[in-house]
């Protein structure tokens, strides 16, 4: 494995960020992920120039987010055939890098296949991989247009539910342009609504325990100038309760057939909470995150994280400063952590699922499956 970190002069614009690029430089092909971990302390690249290498970056959440783990899955497997590594293995090891994000599997499986069927035609070994490496492209591209997409259709979704502009918009872990090809699934929407001068405050929950809404979401809302206040996880309730919310805009990382929503463990209280209150809860996702073959929410299988993410405390900071996943201890040694990763909501808890090609309410089994059925070539009503 060969992984290394260079700097990053972050000259884009501040709602494209470098998330994911491929390149080709004298020495081979890489791909080059804005390293997550680090920020917001420091905006530096990790360029990954093997599978394990990005396998690692996955698992260590350098890179992380449903639809960008699907472009990166893809180009991981194009990575793998261009620089003649064994394409199968260097497939199940990358789909099997985070078991709940559907979209990794479904990157890696797209990339995959176009490979196989171009060996399957006779092309070389060359053009077998660049036609990997041209179906990771394709996703990557696709994606940005269904982030756009998303935008619209859940900003016209909040006008119908919440007329009259000056949305207060309560969010989980991160969903903007470092988890997607384009501006994001949920905060595209609320930047959306920035943009049309209807949002009046983006509720950010920090997300315990890696913080990836105050180190991740809070850096986006404040690169794009967005109005925003962070909020301790277990402080949502009182929000609720003082009237502060006027929608739950969430992401997903496995959606199964009956409409049962995966995401970032804290999702379902909110859910709860937005249930109790009368509040509508939004997931942004596109249709890739759908997983017919998982049947329930019962069915989806749930990380589990290391303890350690819960009984000590890192700072970017040291991260970046090379501490390693040591930080401070919070807890006596030796204690036992429970840290699953994402948790379960049902439909019933759903007010609506925006997709790139509309917003799905109420949320069934049956408008999922014919969501699934129309995907390509189809507009939810």
């Amino acid at each position: 494995m060969a992984d290394q970190c260079v700097q990053n002069p972050m000259v884009a614009e501040p709602s494209k960020l470098p998330v994911l690029r491929w390149d080709e430089p004298p020495e081979g092909p890489v791909l080059v992920l804005l390293d997550q971990t680090r920020l917001p302390a420091e905006e530096n690249e990790l360029v990954c120039t093997d599978v394990p290498a990005l396998v690692q970056a996955i698992q260590s959440l350098a890179v992380r987010g449903a639809p960008v783990l699907g472009i990166a899955g893809a180009y991981g497997v194009a990575l793998a055939a261009l620089r003649g590594f064994d394409v199968e293995e260097a497939a199940e090891l990358l789909a099997s890098a985070r078991p709940t994000a559907v979209n990794l599997g479904y990157g890696v499986r797209l990339a995959a296949s176009a490979y196989r069927a171009a060996v399957d035609r006779g092309a070389a070994a060359e053009q077998a991989a660049r036609a990997a490496l041209t179906a990771a492209q394709e996703l990557h591209r696709r994606d940005a247009e269904a982030s756009a997409r998303m935008a619209v259709h859940g900003l016209a979704l909040l006008e119908e539910l919440l007329p009259g502009g000056g949305h207060r918009i309560l969010t989980h872990c991160n969903t903007g342009a470092l988890v997607s090809g384009g501006e994001g699934t949920a905060f595209a929407v609320a930047l959306a609504a920035h943009r049309a001068g209807r949002l009046q405050r983006l509720w950010v929950d920090e997300t315990r325990p890696l913080l990836q809404g105050s180190r991740l979401t809070a850096y986006e809302a404040a690169r794009n100038g967005l109005p925003y206040t962070l909020l301790t996880d277990n402080a949502a309730g009182s929000l609720f309760a003082a009237g502060e919310v006027d929608a739950v805009l969430i992401g997903a990382d496995r959606i199964a057939a009956d409409g049962s929503v995966a995401n970032k463990v804290g999702s379902y209280p909110l859910a709860v909470l937005a249930k109790y209150h009368h509040v509508p809860f939004i997931v942004v996702a596109p249709t890739t995150t759908v997983d017919l073959a998982t049947p329930d929410g019962a069915a989806i299988e749930v990380e589990q994280r290391p303890g350690h993410e819960v009984t000590e405390v890192t700072s970017p900071q040291s991260v970046a400063a090379g501490a390693g996943s040591g930080g401070l201890s919070v807890a006596p040694l030796g204690t036992q952590a429970y840290n699953p990763a994402f948790d379960v909501t049902p439909p019933d808890l759903v007010t609506a699922i925006v997709t790139e090609e509309g917003a799905l309410s109420p949320v069934t089994g049956g408008g999922v499956a014919e969501l699934c059925a129309r995907s390509r070539q189809v507009t939810i009503s």
